[in-house]
């Protein structure tokens, strides 16, 4: 993801501050709340703007994280809301045996394991984009993914962004960030593996 994210920084460095907040923002939203938005590099693009943040006078970091926690937060909030206005009566439409078990199956796992799972959803690309809509359309409860959201946008957005932003200025940063990723990977692995054989037990 470093290497990635260095990719990003001749780009983001000949921008003015407003355009450096305003473009990490709509990424982070569009990859959060629009499902078209999978293939953006959301992860890299956080790291970067911190960064450049960091090497630069006029831009100030304490702006850019509570941009890109609004976006992250508002861009699951959509997904949710689509999920659940659009995605669950489409889904109830339909007649087929196969889906209602797959909407069961839905209801279940977001009764049981959905408030982990829209958190650590976060640190992985394309999951992270599919889970808000997927998660509204099994009706999870609302405010168990309001307070997930906050979470993960704090972890994922905020985190990810002030590591790349201390990376620049600490060299041990980078070492650590490598080891909080593998923290959350492992961390999710194991839940969603736990969860599984639970769910194949009940």
């Amino acid at each position: 993801m470093i290497d990635l994210a260095a990719s990003f920084d001749a780009q983001y460095s000949q921008l003015t501050p407003f355009l450096i907040y305003l473009i990490t923002a709509l990424v982070i939203f569009a990859e959060t709340g629009i499902l078209l938005g999978f293939f953006l590099p959301g992860d890299s693009i956080l790291f970067s703007a911190g960064l450049v943040t960091a090497t630069r006078h006029d831009t100030n970091i304490a702006i850019l994280v509570v941009s890109i926690f609004i976006a992250a937060f508002l861009g699951d909030q959509v997904g949710y809301v689509l999920g659940r206005t659009i995605g669950r009566p489409y889904l109830e439409k339909k007649t087929s045996a196969r889906i209602k078990r797959m909407v069961i199956r839905s209801e279940r796992f977001y009764g049981h394991s959905g408030w982990w799972a829209v958190v650590t959803a976060r640190f992985f690309p394309w999951v992270r984009c599919f889970v808000p809509p997927i998660a509204g359309a099994a009706k999870m409860n609302y405010y168990k993914f309001l307070s997930a959201n906050v979470l993960g946008a704090l972890l994922w957005g905020v985190g990810i962004t002030l590591a790349g932003f201390y990376s620049a200025r600490f060299p041990w940063v980078k070492s650590s960030s490598y080891a909080i990723a593998a923290f959350f990977i492992t961390a999710s692995l194991i839940s969603a593996t736990w969860h599984y054989f639970r769910a194949k037990r009940d």
